[in-house]
């Protein structure tokens, strides 16, 4: 049967790598690299060089794959996302079939951590359920986007003996303030940051973390907010591309409330 790992990479510092994940590069026949076309070859790149610097097994095949592109027309976010989950999953399929031999394995180097507002279990998941390939496939935990940012930050993720939210700039509204003190926003493609209107809140903000692109900003929402608009619109128009994150704060570790 073909074995799939799944291997979190962290968020772009090859040191981010753990033992285990290592181990298991080295124990795969196919490393799969994913092509999102020429304004995100970078992404590729990174694989690349994590594969060069811990990959030893000589006897290991690379193999290059588009991604298909997500359409969003006429369609609900819902279902533009589950229609382009159909599609790659009938790409994985075809990589399996053409690539993997029944006795040998795979692994994708996915972005921080696969199981954190990452797909690729979902897809395989898909592949699995139409049963044209046999697999099985193991999960190997990365380094995620929110531990990069505390650490950059030198913050804690919490405040003492409260929760956290973890949501999407799409969701933020709902949410914040209210639920809880701290929200960490992640795929915030419009910014939702700048429609909150609060005086009390803080933002710890930071973009390509891991990476020697790295640009992190903190401060008190509404004195950086702009800044954070414009260093954000420099970095994109920079790269073509942008990978960024961000924690909404109120509150401290001991008020009135504890």
């Amino acid at each position: 049967m073909r074995h799939i790992h799944i291997v979190g990479i962290g968020t772009g510092n090859p040191e981010h790598l753990t033992v285990q994940a290592i181990n298991a590069l080295n124990a795969t026949n196919v490393i799969l690299i994913p092509s999102k076309g020429a304004a995100k070859t970078e992404l590729a790149d990174v694989r690349r060089d994590i594969c060069q610097r811990y990959v030893t097994n000589k006897t290991t095949r690379f193999v290059d794959y588009d991604v298909p592109s997500r359409g969003i027309a006429d369609r609900s976010y819902v279902q533009s996302v589950d229609n382009w989950h159909e599609e790659i999953s009938a790409t994985y399929e075809r990589l399996f079939l053409e690539h993997l031999a029944e006795d040998e394995s795979a692994a994708f180097l996915v972005w921080g951590d696969p199981g954190l507002y990452d797909s690729t279990l979902r897809i395989i998941e898909r592949v699995t359920a139409r049963g044209k390939v046999p697999l099985d496939y193991s999960i190997i935990p990365g380094i995620t986007s929110i531990q990069a940012l505390t650490a950059s930050h030198r913050i804690p993720l919490n405040l003492v003996g409260k929760p956290v939210q973890i949501t999407t700039g799409r969701r933020l509204a709902e949410s914040f303030p209210g639920i809880a003190e701290t929200a960490v926003v992640m795929l915030d493609g419009e910014q939702a940051f700048s429609k909150i209107v609060d005086p009390d809140a803080y933002i710890y903000w930071g973009a390509y973390l891991g990476t020697k692109d790295e640009v992190i900003i903190a401060g008190r929402l509404a004195d950086v907010s702009e800044r954070i608009l414009a260093t954000r619109a420099q970095a994109r128009a920079e790269h073509g591309w942008i990978m960024d994150i961000y924690l909404l704060r109120k509150g401290q570790d001991f008020d009135d409330r504890a």
